[in-house]
């Protein structure tokens, strides 16, 4: 499936600033991977492949897989104590991590400048792998670590790299949480002043 439409791109959010984030983000406001078509379109929004990279061979099964790896991720992220599910998850991810990311090659486009294409179509492990290979480093990396942070916004579990400026980035994304926490402070300013 070459992905070139935005009709469920709109959907998906890449803002949390690593690839294993964006993929913890796929469950808010509710299931985004729902099917393999929008799994497709996040594999390709992601950057894990290049834009028009084929995913015909992608199919149901490599849902299961991605949200498996995503509820090991999110154990790992989201709860630092080791303990049996927590070991679990890391055996889990330790092992995906293991499969080869799919190969990235320059090759000439048809206006003659060099762009990105994979030696060959990629496969669930490899993407798994690449995803796995990132919560990897991420988690490993003190300095990253301790950016992690989750959205302060109301009811939202998004979890982002906070890479702002002081480190005192509150929201997942200042557009969306951060506007309705703006807004709810707004309404509540101005029912104190009618009363």
């Amino acid at each position: 499936m070459a992905l070139g439409t935005a009709t469920v791109a709109y959907e998906l959010r890449f803002d949390a600033g690593r690839i294993c984030l964006d993929l913890l983000a796929t469950t808010h406001p509710e299931e985004r991977l729902d099917s393999t078509e929008v799994l497709c379109a996040w594999i390709v929004g992601s950057g894990l492949v290049p834009q028009g990279t084929s995913l015909v061979h992608a199919d149901p099964s490599w849902l299961v897989g991605f949200r498996e790896l995503r509820g090991w991720i999110g154990r790992l992220v989201r709860d630092t104590t080791p303990g049996h599910g927590y070991d679990l998850a890391l055996a889990h991810v330790n092992e995906a991590a293991r499969a080869a990311p799919p190969a990235p090659c320059a090759v000439c486009g048809a206006d003659g400048t060099l762009v990105r294409e994979l030696d060959g179509p990629p496969g669930c492990a490899a993407l798994l792998g690449a995803i796995a290979r990132d919560a990897v480093e991420l988690l490993t990396d003190p300095v990253a670590r301790a950016a992690i942070r989750e959205c302060e916004g109301d009811n939202c579990p998004i979890v982002y790299l906070d890479t702002s400026r002081g480190r005192r980035r509150r929201w997942c994304s200042s557009e969306v949480c951060g506007n309705r926490e703006r807004v709810a402070r707004h309404r509540r300013r101005a029912a104190l002043s009618r009363t």
